[in-house]
């Protein structure tokens, strides 16, 4: 019998403060790499295809994702609206407004709604951004704590 995510950990479970793993600037990036790329393929599932890889985002893009992941390693209990409100509070301060298409140089962004106003299929990339870094953090620190202390 396959054990359910729950049962593994990964549903329903804070995140531990890590004790002996703090993340690195490498760290940041692999996770924002990891959850730029998976925010892709959500997007693709959707029908939309304009998220470029990660090697192509623009620098605004890139630092989008590095600043999502700073606020869900510092609050590890954040949830997808959490994620949403600071990513939102972030692009309103960048002077992005709401706009029926994504248009990076004119500054429009379709999601720029309250959370709850947001189709599940949009909600869902917030779960998925927080379950990455999540995942990732927790294998750091299991790593780090399995590690033998240093003399």
């Amino acid at each position: 019998m396959t054990e359910s995510l729950q049962e593994r950990g990964f549903v329903g479970q804070p995140l531990q403060a890590a004790r002996a793993w703090q993340p690195t600037d490498e760290d940041i990036e692999n996770i924002a790499k990891l959850t730029h790329e998976a925010n892709r393929v959500v997007c693709s599932l959707n029908g939309d295809w304009s998220q470029p890889t990660w090697e192509e985002a623009p620098d605004w893009q890139k630092d989008s994702a590095r600043s999502g992941v700073r606020f869900h390693i510092a609050t590890p209990h954040a949830d997808g609206r959490a994620s949403h409100d600071k990513w939102m509070e972030q692009k309103l301060r960048e002077g992005w407004r709401y706009g029926e298409t994504k248009d990076a140089e004119a500054k429009t962004h379709p999601c720029l709604l309250p959370y709850g106003s947001l189709p599940e299929n949009q909600k869902i990339k917030d779960d998925i951004f927080k379950a990455l870094v999540r995942a990732y953090a927790q294998a750091k620190t299991r790593e780090a704590d399995s590690a033998p202390a240093s003399a």
